[in-house]
């Protein structure tokens, strides 16, 4: 039997806020946090790609996550990012979590090693049973260079505290193949964000996103939209939103996102080194792809969305 969790709907990959000198500034991650919140997004990953993870020290991850569950206030679920070189760090970081009293986990696979599909299906194993959280797996092959294949998840159906899978290689094929595998056993999530409309219509419940943290009503009408089979509405707020959706899947996708919420006025487009800033030519295009945005902001129709409870 698999742990029960009621996690659906749009959770931001919340950017992690740095002040001038790269140190944590924790007041400003707090406001980004509040804001998406505010806006009625429906949950709050932290410490994921977007949040840059691995430029984060163990203590500071440990921090964002106070941070968001106290900027939460039990409103929506905060899932805690876990990406580590090692099963062994991995487990440290889910336990830290856990004290940490957030309400899941993603879980990356292990770091630079390139592992075979036993070893990937080991070390989600290694974390699952350690810890006792819902724990999300994460599937980005084009960045984390292992692919977390239907086979691979299906294998750990018997761990009850894996309850979600987030899907961003970008073949939606996927979602049909765990479906035939495993049923219903796990949640599913879209996890790049240009693919989300079809993602939903082949069953995911859930959109781990990064230009919602930019847009997060457009970003959650969007979704909801999807789920109640509203395609003809969702239509138009896609296109309008597809080519800002694109940033998510290109390899700077930290600082276009972060550049997109600096311009919407949601916090700061600076990241740690090595991510450096935009050339001038990147930021004058993500300055484009805004303007258009925000001059050609559609109506939204009405989901029943409003800031969260």
């Amino acid at each position: 039997m698999a742990t029960r969790i009621d996690w659906q709907g749009v959770f931001p990959a919340v950017t992690t806020q740095f002040r001038g000198d790269f140190s944590l500034d924790r007041d400003a991650t707090h406001r980004v946090v509040t804001a998406l919140v505010a806006d009625g997004v429906s949950g709050l990953i932290v410490g994921g790609t977007v949040g840059e993870n691995c430029s984060l020290t163990h203590a500071e991850k440990r921090e964002i996550m106070e941070i968001a569950k106290d900027a939460a206030g039990g409103r929506v679920p905060v899932i805690a990012g876990v990406a580590e070189f090692t099963t062994a760090f991995a487990v440290e970081t889910a336990r830290e979590a856990r004290l940490a009293g957030v309400d899941g986990i993603m879980v990356m696979p292990a770091l630079v090693y390139s592992a075979k599909p036993f070893e990937t299906a080991a070390h989600f194993r290694g974390v699952a049973t350690a810890v006792d959280l819902p724990m999300m797996v994460y599937n980005n092959p084009p960045i984390y260079r292992n692919d977390v294949t239907p086979d691979i998840l299906a294998s750990l159906a018997d761990c009850e505290t894996v309850v979600a899978f987030k899907e961003s290689s970008g073949d939606t094929r996927r979602f049909v193949d765990l479906r035939n595998l495993a049923g219903d056993r796990f949640v599913l999530f879209a996890g790049l964000d240009d693919t989300v409309l079809e993602s939903v219509v082949l069953g995911a419940e859930g959109w781990v996103s990064g230009l919602s943290n930019v847009f997060p009503k457009e970003g959650e009408t969007l979704f909801r939209l999807a789920r109640e089979g509203r395609i003809a509405e969702a239509m138009p707020l896609y296109e309008w939103f597809m080519p800002l959706l694109h940033l998510d899947a290109r390899a700077d996708l930290v600082q276009c996102i972060k550049a997109c919420e600096h311009i919407a006025g949601r916090g700061s487009d600076r990241t740690r080194p090595p991510r450096l800033p935009l050339t001038p030519e990147e930021r004058a295009e993500v300055e484009g792809l805004m303007r258009t945005a925000l001059a050609t902001r559609p109506a939204l129709p009405d989901v029943g969305l409003g800031a969260a409870a």
